[in-house]
């Protein structure tokens, strides 16, 4: 068995801070993470509270242009897509559930924009229900980690709930994405200072440490 709960207990005593994209409540968290996509968590954390200054409630989204919705994000990747998204989803949350968030993955996934990821980040952010987020760290570090081998998003959830205790999911994202930025990253990885380096099963471990990246 995989040491997933080693690894992930480590991690989760080094990164604390909740989540960039974790408002606090369901709503946000919502909107925050499907704004996320293709964009950095910096990017959105940047330009949200302008957007909710503007647009404070899902009935000011559902009224207002898609064109105003775009410029108010118009920073943020994919804007157009997005604003149509915002526009969409704060309807059906409005005429279908109350102006209530849905607290399941079938329901999530059925409104415009929301994917797995997002769908899993307020599950588990704004209800502590368990969730696997996968972004680009958590596929990108699970599998050097040995946990799962799938060549896509959806093929590495599917493994990683099938092997990882239920009990640890909310901690995978939580924990891997600030992991992923300091440690594990894309291109060549923080390895000879990893805390988690004696759980991994990455053949291409590098002689880079943490010290060396912060010299000028």
């Amino acid at each position: 068995m995989k040491d997933y709960a080693a690894v992930l207990k480590k991690l989760t005593k080094r990164y604390t801070n909740p989540a960039m994209i974790d408002f606090g409540n369901a709503e946000d968290t919502l909107i925050a993470t499907l704004l996320s996509a293709r964009t950095t968590d910096a990017q959105v954390v940047k330009v949200y509270p302008g957007l909710r200054q503007k647009f404070p409630t899902l009935q000011s989204f559902a009224d207002a242009s898609e064109a105003d919705i775009t410029k108010a994000i118009s920073t943020i990747g994919l804007n157009r897509q997005k604003a149509k998204a915002i526009k969409a989803l704060s309807r059906i949350l409005l005429t279908k559930y109350g102006g209530m968030v849905p607290r399941t993955m079938e329901e999530l996934i059925e409104l415009p924009g929301v994917g797995r990821k997002t769908a899993s980040c307020v599950l588990s952010y704004a209800y502590n229900i368990p969730a696997i987020a996968v972004d680009t760290h958590v596929f990108r570090i699970t599998k050097r980690l040995g946990w799962a081998k799938g060549n896509n998003v959806l093929t590495v959830e599917s493994e990683l709930r099938k092997t990882v205790p239920e009990k640890l999911w909310n901690g995978i994202n939580r924990a891997f994405v600030p992991f992923g930025r300091e440690f594990c990253k894309a291109g060549k990885p923080i390895c000879a200072s990893c805390p988690v380096r004696e759980h991994c099963a990455y053949p291409q471990k590098t002689n880079k440490t943490l010290s060396s990246t912060l010299k000028t």
